[in-house]
């Protein structure tokens, strides 16, 4: 299965508590740190919610 990597490119301070939970979720916790995941509809989701806090892109 297709991997991909979030970056979290901006602060989560000012955020609403349910932004915070889902960048925390997906294992994020300063900014410029990266996680890979397993890429399911889910895990998308996730960063489709936070989209404007972090960066995705696709590992082959």
């Amino acid at each position: 299965m297709a991997k991909i990597r979030i970056t979290l490119v901006r602060s989560v301070i000012g955020q609403k508590p349910a932004k915070r939970a889902t960048v925390r979720s997906l294992g994020l916790k300063k900014i410029n740190s990266s996680v890979e995941h397993e890429d399911t509809a889910s895990i998308r989701g996730m960063a489709a919610a936070v989209s404007h806090l972090v960066k995705v892109e696709e590992i082959n």
